[in-house]
């Protein structure tokens, strides 16, 4: 394998927001806490024990959710270490997708497991977990239903509404039977399907089917995932439960965040509503508002004075489910740690959080971007070198690469530039003429240029035109390498499935993205296979 480390700005598929953070633009330095880099953890540790954590009730939970799962490698351990306060934790999170969904799954997890080993060599006397969090809770259906693989699209109609984790996984066999159809018959095919189809039928419901694929995939790295649906965890939560709700504090707090943003040139990512939990129950999950003097349950006919809501947030605070808004907020409450790995998008709405969690007074966390990555076949490289592209050639708009790529390589020039710019010249020396004689006639003599400048357009387009036919075998070859390299101008991450890469490497695949994805170094992670 070949590994090349290119800048992120080189590629117009991330964000502006996304690139300012990770080139640390000063206009967002208000916005975080911590700069991004090893030495700033020694404080982050610093403040962070300054929190009050109740690590024996982190360990009961997880000790009873990991209770039914069978070979937990390195992750017993790693949750007793939890007990200990120079212990801290690394988070990365994402909702439930279909068996993991598209691939920067996978690479979230991977850059928190080697942020966690990098620590551990930096800081000797502290130990560091990485944590996943699948957000069980979720109710989002449609955005974790499907999956891409070897360009099919497998989609799961599961019949229910509400919470996706509580979702059966008895709806999931037809999905199984085309995902063993789609994979085939090879080693590492029937190893992986195996497990996949063990995590689906062997759990009722769904988000204890995604822990254990996860568990499977990455229990010899000691991650610990945490599903934070748990009721003795949403106690800990109730006071700030009770602020949002009764009192409604986020929503003016975010929203002066979000203003700030806006005059430094960023929009918001995910505005606060007034009341930022919903009402979770069996198939529901919905919106709480405050309407009329009640408190109700959009969709239902389910609603609570102000004193009966307080005395169910008491007395059944699993019924709570926090939005993005409060979501960050009851994370870092329960954890003991020290920064969160995620996307573009991600950090986006996290750098919305930061006078939320000083006016509840949490730690806000080190902020740092996952690593993106891409992975280019051999096919792929002989066409790259054929054409004499780059992956930031392919990165670009398509069109204009094209035409880029048509004039390096073709035999006559195609460009009328320096026609036009003796033409312009021309037309000056006429305009001055034209000036001394009669002034009025100067506008005349400016729109003849115009129109002479547009047939010379005209004809840069035809000869344009005639040179692409000339090329059209090269153009489509270009054309389907552009989209299977940035399918849609999007990411490959965004867009497929580990699993079309594991039945080619097996677990290679895994061992090199290991050695690869470090978050703390900076650039887009593209592996050739040479």
């Amino acid at each position: 394998m070949e590994i090349l480390k290119v800048p992120f700005d080189q590629f117009p598929q991330f964000s502006k927001r996304d690139i300012a953070y990770y080139t640390e633009d000063k206009r967002l330095a208000p916005f975080y806490k911590y700069p991004v880099n090893i030495d700033s953890f020694k404080k982050v540790m610093e403040d962070k024990a300054q929190d009050n954590l109740h690590r024996e009730l982190l360990f009961e939970v997880l000790t009873e959710q990991y209770s039914n799962i069978e070979n937990n490698g390195g992750v017993k351990e790693n949750i007793n270490k939890l007990l200990s306060k120079n212990t801290f934790t690394l988070i990365t999170a994402h909702q439930p997708s279909l068996f993991t969904g598209p691939l920067y799954y996978i690479f979230k997890i991977i850059s928190v497991i080697n942020l966690a080993k990098t620590l551990g060599k930096q800081y000797p006397d502290y130990q560091f977990i990485p944590v996943f969090i699948t957000g069980g809770e979720d109710h989002d259906f449609e955005e974790v239903n499907h999956l891409q693989l070897f360009n099919k699209t497998l989609t799961w109609e599961s019949g229910e509404s509400g919470s996706v984790g509580m979702m059966k996984t008895s709806s999931l066999k037809t999905v199984l039977t085309e995902l063993k159809e789609i994979l085939g018959d090879s080693d590492h095919a029937q190893k992986m399907y195996a497990i996949i189809e063990k995590a689906h039928t062997q759990n009722e419901k769904y988000s204890d089917a995604t822990i254990e694929l996860t568990h499977e995939l990455f229990k010899d790295e000691g991650l610990v995932i945490l599903n934070m649906n748990h009721p003795k965890l949403k106690k800990e939560f109730v006071p700030i439960i009770k602020a949002e709700i009764l009192n409604q504090v986020s929503h003016d707090i975010v929203n002066q965040t979000i203003e700030a943003l806006d005059k430094v040139g960023f929009g918001a990512q995910a505005s606060p509503r007034e009341i930022n939990f919903f009402y979770l129950r069996d198939q529901v999950r919905e919106r709480i508002v405050f309407e009329e003097g009640r408190f109700k349950i959009l969709n239902t006919e389910i609603e609570f004075s102000g004193s009966e809501i307080e005395i169910e947030i008491e007395n059944h605070p699993e019924r709570f489910s926090p939005n993005v808004i409060m979501r960050p907020l009851f994370q870092e409450l329960i954890l003991p740690n020290l920064a969160y790995i995620g996307g573009g998008g991600e950090l986006a709405y996290w750098l919305e959080r930061k006078a939320q969690f000083e006016h509840f007074g949490i730690n806000f966390p080190m902020l740092i971007r996952r690593n993106s990555a891409m992975w280019v076949d051999k096919g792929a490289i002989k066409k790259m070198e054929k054409f004499g592209l780059s992956i930031a050639d392919l990165a670009s708009e398509i069109e204009g690469l094209i035409k880029t790529y048509v004039k390096r390589n073709s035999e006559g020039e195609l460009s009328l530039k320096t026609e036009k710019e003796s033409l312009e010249v021309i037309f000056k020396d006429i305009a001055e003429k034209t000036k001394n004689i009669d002034l009025s006639l100067v506008k005349t003599v400016w729109a003849e240029h115009a129109k002479q400048i547009k047939s010379l357009n005209n004809l840069e387009n035809r000869l344009m035109r005639t040179e692409k036919q000339k090329q059209e075998t090269s153009i489509k070859q270009i054309r389907g390498l552009k989209e299977k390299l940035f399918p849609g101008n999007g990411l490959t991450e965004r867009k497929e499935n580990f699993l079309q890469y594991y039945v080619r490497y097996g677990d290679t695949f895994f061992d090199v993205l290991k050695e690869h994805l470090h978050p703390l170094e900076k650039g887009f992670v593209v592996i050739k296979d040479v």
